[in-house]
């Protein structure tokens, strides 16, 4: 009986673990459990005009930060993209050096709430999720944005992050593509 209860127990804590993941280059990552300061996790597709145009300001804000102690992660949604392709992917659009992972079956996403693309998650170093939503407001509406941004939310909770506050806000409302549940494209025959 006693043996029962501790498989049981087991089981209860590894479903509650938070989901990894294993990049492009096959190293395991913890998105959820940042070794450094924090994790900023970018969740892109390849064919979302809005995310591809983020691309520099990802790289920007990954380099900048990188250098305290901030980890990157692009996570691609696109379920049956290839590791080559989103390699390509990566390189054509000056993303190639920010690790990478393909989400093919959402773990990440649902675990972050993320539902768009491009949609920016900030994970604190204890692993609590600090803030989930935009980049910056650069986009006003599908194919209406401004000539710049006027509010960095992204870069505004990392900073906050950093000096061991709390996100404010906490949530913004991301503009792009919708992430498709997994069971929404179909798997192409072996």
């Amino acid at each position: 009986m006693h043996r029962i209860f501790l498989l049981l127990a087991a089981a209860l804590v590894t479903a509650a673990a938070p989901p990894g993941i294993r990049d492009l280059d096959s190293r395991s990552r913890q998105p959820f459990a940042p070794s450094g300061a924090a994790s900023v996790l970018f969740f892109v597709t390849t064919d979302c005009p809005i995310s591809n145009g983020y691309a520099p300001e990802i790289q920007r804000l990954c380099a900048a930060y990188g250098r305290r102690g901030v980890e990157c992660l692009l996570l691609y949604e696109d379920a049956r993209l290839s590791p080559d392709a989103a390699r390509t992917h990566r390189a054509a659009y000056g993303l190639a050096g920010v690790a990478a992972a393909i989400d093919g079956d959402r773990a990440i996403a649902t675990a972050a709430g993320a539902t768009i693309t491009p949609e920016a998650v900030v994970i604190d170093r204890r692993g609590a999720l600090e803030y989930r939503g935009r980049i910056d407001d650069l986009y006003v509406a599908l194919g209406r944005r401004r000539p710049a941004p006027t509010s960095h939310d992204l870069q505004e909770a990392i900073d906050a992050v950093l000096a061991g506050r709390s996100a404010a806000p906490s949530r913004t409302t991301a503009l792009g593509c919708y992430i498709a549940p997994p069971w929404h494209e179909a798997k192409e025959p072996s």
